[in-house]
């Protein structure tokens, strides 16, 4: 999604533009623990499978280090660590997914490390609460919440997601290496 010139656009800083509640929103969902997370479908180039990644040295404990990906160097951020999440996911780490993120976030290949990759999914904007994405005054990464009715035993209850600005998550790891 495109903002126009002098269209506001909906960061964790300037949460709702007149008009973004009535907008669609295409992420890419995916696991980490037992969180749903999601990021904008134009910040993802790809979604490949775990292969083994070589350990770089003096790096932030959440660089996890580089793959070979079909010739070009990628590094690997856990996002897991990013995110100081400590809960053990149930997946092993050769089951684990790597989403390959769009040029334009780095300066250099990216990839992040999460546990499983659940879909591709559309949604409405006045499915986005922007309200309670920041808990505290302080910047986060969090753009929103999503609400996804789901069925449980005959029981429609809100699923949320939590919506991730990738972009700005990462934005110190150029600066770090």
């Amino acid at each position: 999604m495109t903002a126009k010139v002098n269209e506001p656009v909906a960061t964790a800083k300037n949460p709702v533009s007149s008009d973004r509640k009535t907008d669609t929103i295409q992420v890419v969902e995916f696991v980490l623990g037992s969180e749903h997370f999601a990021v904008d479908l134009f910040d993802v180039k790809e979604v490949v499978e775990y292969t083994t990644i070589t350990k770089l040295p003096n790096v932030p404990s959440y660089v996890k280090g580089i793959i070979d990906l079909r010739g070009e160097i990628t590094m690997i951020i856990d996002l897991k660590q990013r995110l100081n999440i400590t809960e053990e996911t149930m997946t092993s780490l050769d089951a684990s997914r790597i989403i390959v993120l769009d040029d334009k976030i780095a300066k250099s290949k990216i990839g992040i490390l999460v546990d499983d990759v659940t879909s591709v999914s559309t949604f409405e904007g006045n499915h986005v609460d922007y309200t309670s994405a920041s808990v505290s005054k302080e910047e986060t990464s969090i753009i929103g919440i999503i609400k996804r009715k789901i069925k449980v035993k005959d029981k429609e209850i809100n699923e949320l997601i939590i919506w991730i600005d990738i972009k700005q998550l990462l934005s110190d790891i150029d600066s770090t290496l």
